[in-house]
């Protein structure tokens, strides 16, 4: 599999980065990732400045990347999973899910559906190149 892997995560306020990491690591064991670098995190603009997610994406040494609340509607028909929370809030079904896909770029792919914990979703996606 070639690319970049980018990792999408959706976070409630003040979640800590022990928490992202945790949900992040499980999303890599699922996809049979176990131990891959994930050089690029995405997330909602609203949530790039929380404290728990920059750390997060400097102990793995990541690029946070923020998406525009608007910039993931348009990824909707891509998402593999829906929360009508979340759709309701964001008019997309996963947060997570449009996030990997919108930092992977045009011609990204889904490789691990969202997967969730009590604070954090998170997705991954592979960019083309």
């Amino acid at each position: 599999m070639s690319g970049r892997l980018i990792a999408g995560i959706g976070i409630r306020p003040g979640t800590e980065a022990a928490d992202i990491l945790a949900c992040l690591d499980e999303a890599l064991a699922q996809a049979r990732l176990a131990g891959s670098a994930v050089p690029r995190l995405a997330t909602l603009a609203s949530r790039a400045s929380e404290v728990g997610m920059i750390a997060a994406a400097a102990a793995r040494d990541a690029q946070l990347i923020a998406i525009p609340d608007e910039a993931l509607k348009g990824f909707e028909a891509s998402c593999a999973t829906r929360s009508t929370r979340i759709a309701s809030l964001y008019g997309v079904g996963s947060v997570a899910e449009a996030a990997a896909l919108a930092a992977a770029g045009p011609g990204g792919t889904l490789v691990q559906p969202r997967i969730a914990t009590a604070r954090v979703t998170c997705a991954l996606a592979r960019a083309v190149s």
